[in-house]
């Protein structure tokens, strides 16, 4: 049958179902193939918290948002234009997120009395959630599954699993997405130690996708046309496998050896896993038995010589406080890498925040200064990672990483850049010169003592949890001790020289700043481009660097009569500002849900008026 074709600028599509359903692995190839197609991209996935929750209940589902776009798209998108619902415990738990004018996309066969009595429905679902007036595709994909495979020689579960794939198909139909690379990817997938699936898969997406361009429901189609983009090559990339390829990659422009020391916690592990697959570049890695064990692991690779990370989310860096306060003491290079996830203790672990800011900053006993990062994009974990890596080598210090869960897992294109354009790294390597080493003698701009791997002929010392002279003699002199304090504290502001300044988005004065940090930066981002397309003036500035802050910060909140500092957390880096520029008007922008931003949350900040006008 005719379709009409529209071409269309952006689209968001969620999937969502069980967590057997395999949503999740459909939302990556749906985005992997807009990436291979010139899209630009942001995903969210959304994993349930409960382990095992009761298959077709609430608690259990598990979603995938993708946000497809001609050009640089910023985030996962607010609402979505197209649902796909296994279940209905996964359109419960999801229509709140569509548009008004959505697709839904349901699998009928899941709707039985059994399903809806477990999502909680007392009648029809669309009614009793107000959506009846969507666009409303309902197809039998279960057994459309089990007739597309009836030949196949597959037993029934076998079959059942591949119904995702019958949903990528219609999907691709819908938003006219070539099926090459779904086929690509399911003979790297197969073709070693499961052949037989490749065929049978391979057919139920290319029976879905006829099956939607056979049904009147789907009386719409999208195209969305890729814009030129910079020369180079693309991928789509995590930003877990983005900050293990950029600490990969400070290790060659090192040339130290990269070691990682880690335990395995959500949404982090994925960061090790990468890094050990990468034993062919000298990577080694080591998982351990606790947190404790993961980072006195590296701060030990660190006194041999090595590129030393560790690899944890927020229960696991509080595990971790005492002997990164060693690596404090013992001024160890040392980089670690924090994956935000709502807590407090367990919390909600597959759910993304930026609670652990005053762990990262104050988290720890004495007076116990390290450098604090984040990074903003799932692309940006890559740039992050290395120069992280960069200031703990050439300034011996510890680099506190935070990146979160949202872009562990989220995804976006990144052009793989050439390590050309990446600076050199120039480790504080000692040389013997004949004279008795002093393990903590400084160099005079950066404070940064040298290093003498453990075993270095002329180069033996002591060093460890006591306080020593600049010589390594252990004292408990109050004078030698506030000295070394100071020198502590002062060496890591001066990490400061060696960052960029803060750069303002917009008028350099004004009303309204918008401030942000980590992750948050594409919601801002795309609320200052809103805001001013409706005539309202403001400005906005990013934070990578937490401590030290960039030179420049107060000359920059100066220029403004308000400023909105919006975070995942109630307030933290609100109030770290507040300490540390008293003389400024602060609001907070808070969110602590275990969620993204909504664009629409900073509109209503700066704004509120729009948003009624939106409602109305």
């Amino acid at each position: 049958m005719q379709h009409k074709v529209i071409d269309a600028k952006d689209v968001v599509i969620r999937f969502a179902g069980d967590s057997g359903d395999g949503m999740q692995l459909t939302g990556t190839l749906f985005a992997n193939l807009s990436a291979i197609y010139g899209n630009g991209l942001s995903t969210f996935p959304d994993y349930p918290a409960e382990i095992r929750a009761p298959k077709g209940t609430v608690a259990g589902v598990s979603g995938f948002q993708v946000h497809i776009g001609s050009g640089k798209v910023n985030t996962p998108g607010d609402f979505c234009d197209m649902l796909v619902a296994m279940n209905p415990a996964a359109l419960k738990a999801n229509a709140k997120w569509l548009k008004r004018n959505a697709t839904v996309l349901v699998n009928e066969d899941a709707f039985d009395d059994m399903g809806l009595d477990k999502a909680g429905f007392k009648g029809n679902p669309f009614e009793e959630l107000h959506i009846e007036d969507r666009n409303i595709i309902i197809a039998p994909i279960t057994k459309l599954t089990e007739e597309s495979l009836k030949d196949s020689g597959l037993d029934i579960a076998s079959i059942h699993k591949c119904k995702n794939m019958f949903t990528l198909g219609m999907a691709c139909f819908i938003y006219n997405r070539p099926l090459d690379y779904v086929y690509t990817y399911l003979e790297g997938r197969f073709r070693k130690k499961h052949p037989e699936m490749i065929e049978p898969n391979r057919k139920v997406v290319n029976d879905g996708y006829n099956y939607a361009s056979n049904i009147q429901a789907v009386a719409d189609t999208y195209t969305i046309v890729p814009e030129a983009k910079e020369k180079g090559i693309y991928r789509n990339i995590t930003g877990n496998q983005a900050l293990a390829w950029g600490l990969m990659a400070a290790s060659e422009k090192s040339g130290l050896p990269l070691f990682c020391g880690s335990y395995p916690i959500t949404p982090a592990t994925a960061i090790l896993e990468e890094l050990a697959i990468h034993k062919n570049l000298g990577v080694k890695t080591m998982q351990t038995e606790d947190e404790i064990a993961g980072i006195c692991s590296a701060i030990g690779a660190s006194f041999a010589g090595s590129l030393a990370v560790t690899t944890t989310s927020g229960p696991g860096l509080s595990l971790k406080s005492e002997a990164l306060g060693l690596a404090v003491m013992t001024e160890l290079p040392l980089v670690v890498v924090d994956v935000q996830r709502a807590g407090p203790c367990t919390g909600m672990p597959t759910k993304t925040e930026q609670t652990d800011l005053n762990e990262a900053l104050y988290g720890r006993n004495g007076e116990s200064p390290v450098v604090v990062m984040a990074a903003h994009s799932p692309a940006n974990c890559f740039d992050a990672a290395f120069n992280a890596a960069k200031i703990a080598l050439e300034h011996m210090t510890p680099v506190l990483l935070l990146s979160e869960g949202f872009l562990g897992n989220g995804s976006e294109p990144w052009k793989i850049p050439s390590m050309s354009d990446y600076p050199v790294i120039r480790p504080r390597i000692a040389k013997a010169d004949g004279t008795k080493f002093q393990p903590f003698r400084r160099d005079e701009k950066t404070l940064a003592r040298d290093w003498a791997p453990a075993g270095t002929p002329g180069l033996e010392h002591r060093v460890g949890g006591l306080e020593k002279t600049h010589s390594g003699v252990l004292s408990t002199d109050p004078d030698n001790h506030a000295l070394m304090v100071a020198e502590r504290a002062e060496k890591v502001a001066r990490v400061a020289e060696a960052i960029p300044d803060l750069v303002i988005d917009g008028p350099e004065s004004g009303d309204v700043l918008l401030v942000g940090w980590g992750g948050t930066m594409g919601h801002i981002l795309t609320a200052a481009e809103e805001l001013r397309s409706r005539g309202i003036n403001v400005s906005r500035v990013h934070f990578d660097y937490i401590n030290p802050l960039p030179k420049n910060t107060r000359e920059v909140l100066s220029g403004f009569k308000k400023i909105i500092v919006c975070e995942l957390n109630s307030g933290q880096f609100e109030a770290y500002l507040r300490s540390c520029f008293p003389e400024f008007e602060y609001i907070g922008c808070d969110k602590v849900q275990g969620q993204v931003f909504l664009v629409r949350d900073i509109i209503g900040a700066v704004a509120p008026e729009l948003l009624k006008e939106q409602e109305d």
